[in-house]
This record gives C-alpha cells, sequence and structure tokens, in this order.
C-alpha cells in the first residue's frame, strides 16, 4: 500500500534539516559528552507553581473533555495579554487555544490557503516552515532575505516573488526571527503590511519570540493599519514561559476566521486537556515579570557572545537582536554551515546547527542555541571561534 502524497511530499523528498541535531542527540544517548546548542529548550524547566497548579485542577477532576476553541479564561487571557502589548482590541472571540505553536501555524495556513494555492515564506525560516505549507496541500515559494540586509525582507522582493507565479494566498513571517535573532524594524513591517494589502494576501506572523527582545522594541504587524482584518498571530507559552513540553499555543485572527478553524481543530486535535489551560492560565497570570525573568538568561548570554566576538575577527555576528539564538557567520573559514557544524561536533563534541537548515540565504552561517547555563556557554562558545580562528588561518 502506498502512502498519500501530501504526506511523502512534506520534505519535498530532501532532508527535514534536523540531521546534524539527530546525529548529536545519538552520539549523547551513546554517551558522548555532548554539548547542545541546537534546539530553542530552555535550560531551565517549568516553574514549580505552574506545574502545582497543573497538578492541583487535575486532582481537583478537570480531566475530561474540554472547551475546543479553550476554555474562555484562557482564551480571555490570551486577549488581554495581545490588547496590551498591542493596543488593538482583541477579545477571546479571536483566540484559538492549539497544542503548541507548530499547530497554530498549520491551522493558519489551512484557513489561509487552499490545496495547490502559493503560500510565500522568508528564507530563513525555521525548519519546519515550507513542510507546514505542504501538509496543508499548499505550495511553498520562498522569499530571499540577504544577510547583506542583516536578514530584513524587503517589500521589493516580496512583490518580486508575488508576481512571479499564481496569486499566492499568505505570507508567513517572523520576528523576533529564528534562525537569525533578527527583529523586523517599522520600516520592513510596513513594507510586508503594503505588500499584502495590495494583493490581498494573508499575512501569518508567527510571534512565540515576543518576549525576547533584546534591542529594539517588538511590534505585531496586526497592530498596523488596516492589517487586524487579514492577520493571523501565531503566539505560545513554550518560550515566554518556559513550557515547551505543555505544547500551549494560540491563534489570533478576526472572529469569523477563529470560528471556523475551531471547526478544524474539532476534527483533528479535540482541544487541549483543561488542568493544562488551567495551568496557563495561571502562568499567564504572572504577568511580565515573570516573562522576563525567563528571558534575562538569554539576555546575558547574549552579552557574552558580544565580548567573545570581540576578542577574535574571524567569526561575525548577525545582529543580536531578540530570539535565544545567535546566528554567526563563518564565511571566512572556507566551510559552509554544513561542514563546519559537522566538523565541529567531531573536533570537539559541540553541537550547532547549520545555517543550511534553515535555508538557503544562511548558507556559510551556524545557528548557535543559547541554552545552557553561562559558564558552558562560554567556554563552548570560545571553542567554537578558535575552532573557526583555526580553519581561517
Amino acid at each position: 500500500m502506498n502512502i498519500s502524497t501530501r504526506i511523502s511530499s512534506i520534505n519535498a523528498g530532501g532532508s527535514d534539516g534536523w540531521d546534524l541535531y539527530r546525529r548529536a542527540r545519538a552520539l549523547k544517548e551513546a554517551g558522548a559528552p555532548i554539548v547542545e546548542l541546537t534546539i530553542g529548550e530552555h535550560d531551565i524547566r517549568t516553574a514549580a507553581p505552574i506545574l502545582q497548579s497543573m497538578h492541583e485542577v487535575a486532582l481537583a477532576g478537570r480531566t475530561g473533555y474540554s472547551a475546543i476553541q479553550g476554555i474562555r479564561p484562557l482564551r480571555q487571557s490570551v486577549a488581554d495579554r495581545i490588547a496590551t502589548a498591542t493596543g488593538v482590541p482583541t477579545t477571546a472571540d479571536n483566540i484559538l487555544i492549539t497544542p503548541g505553536g507548530q499547530f497554530a501555524l498549520f491551522s493558519a495556513h489551512a484557513a489561509a490557503c487552499d490545496p495547490g494555492d502559493r503560500a510565500l515564506y522568508i528564507d530563513p525560516y525555521y525548519a519546519t516552515y515550507p513542510g507546514t505549507i505542504r501538509s496543508v496541500g499548499a505550495i511553498p515559494a520562498r522569499v530571499m532575505a540577504s544577510a547583506q540586509s542583516t536578514f530584513q525582507p524587503s517589500a521589493a522582493d516580496i512583490e518580486a516573488v508575488v508576481k512571479a507565479g499564481p496569486p499566492p494566498r499568505s505570507l508567513l513571517i517572523n520576528s523576533p526571527n529564528n534562525p537569525t535573532g533578527v527583529v523586523y524594524s517599522r520600516e520592513t513591517f510596513e513594507g510586508i503590511a503594503r505588500v499584502c494589502t495590495d494583493n490581498d494576501i494573508w499575512l501569518i506572523s508567527d510571534e512565540v519570540y515576543d518576549t525576547q527582545v533584546w534591542d529594539s522594541a517588538h511590534l505585531s504587524p496586526r497592530a498596523l493599519p488596516g492589517m487586524a482584518e487579514r492577520t493571523l498571530v501565531v503566539g505560545s507559552l513554550s518560550k515566554s514561559h518556559a513550557m515547551t513540553g505543555s505544547r500551549v499555543g494560540w491563534v489570533c485572527g478576526p472572529a469569523e476566521v477563529i470560528a471556523a478553524m475551531t471547526d478544524l481543530a474539532t476534527n483533528t486535535t479535540y482541544g487541549l486537556p483543561e488542568y493544562i489551560q488551567a495551568a496557563a492560565v495561571f502562568a499567564l497570570a504572572q504577568g511580565p515579570d515573570f516573562e522576563a525573568e525567563i528571558a534575562a538568561p538569554f539576555r546575558r548570554r547574549r552579552d557574552i557572545v558580544i565580548d567573545l566576538l570581540a576578542r577574535q575577527n574571524v567569526v561575525k555576528a548577525v545582529p543580536m537582536q531578540g530570539a535565544m539564538y545567535v546566528m554567526l557567520d563563518i564565511r571566512a573559514t572556507g566551510l559552509s554551515g554544513d561542514a563546519f557544524a559537522e566538523a565541529l561536533l567531531d573536533a570537539t563534541q559541540i553541537a550547532v546547527m547549520p545555517g543550511e537548515s534553515f535555508g538557503t540565504a544562511a548558507a556559510g552561517h551556524i545557528r548557535v542555541a543559547m541554552t545552557v547555563e553561562d559558564a558552558t556557554f562560554a567556554e563552548a562558545l570560545a571553542q567554537v571561534l578558535a575552532f573557526a580562528g583555526k580553519l581561517a588561518a
């Protein structure tokens, strides 16, 4: 028996970008002392009071089926957080709770695209983006954001891709950006909004790193004039509250679209456990100070990167404006990101992600996750820079 083309073509017959991560994880499971600077997993666990809240709610009997769109207290909490941060009126009816940001991305594309539609995304990109688009039967079309422009996508480049084929239905963006750590400027967002408005395109804005902004400020494009009715915002507690395993995500969008997306949830996930949702309400109630506490280690480690980079002249960094990663330009070594990361793992037992895992625009770069404790991170990054220095010499 054959499986469907939709499933078998999710990765377009190629790699999903996670080959080095899997190799490093296998080495670690075999006992090798691998330092993993690969995935965006906090080095702290979910805070004990959040887990205690989850425990108490479960013991109180709230373990049955839950409201598929999400319990109203959680949808209202998310709506209030968004309204406070953006100034855009937002209600519980604008929110769909999803099992993680990844399913929120799937749901948003399912709402925006029919099978065969073109769906745009920015390269460099989070590794699942093209596969998510293919998963709903749409056709991914990349817009290149170059290192020379510090990975800020230009309206002209987006417009060129729009005009290069059938009219696209959606554009997926991500700021603060994974993998580059770049925060899109207001000028960039205004250009994106103009292209979407002029061409009647849905904007899908992945904002899961909205609490991790080190330079500049986070702007949600939904707050720009005329954009609330054509923007679907993807959010999550995974990064902001160190709740990656709890799988609490959401889509924020027009109420009528959210109502239709609830039909998708009814026929796929059937909602999220109520005790997890109740714990998410508790987590959000801890407010911005708690979110800043979760983000603080990555701000500190960014300073470590700046200090170590200043001591050498081979490796350069993409502007480190947000998120828990730093993108390093290692082209002076003469190696691709793939070759450098493989050689680094063999020589030092330090695992980083090749830039090529995130698209062709990031070739010759590596992504370093700032996700181990400070001293270990500083030592590992010093080894990465020393390794690059030897190759360049």
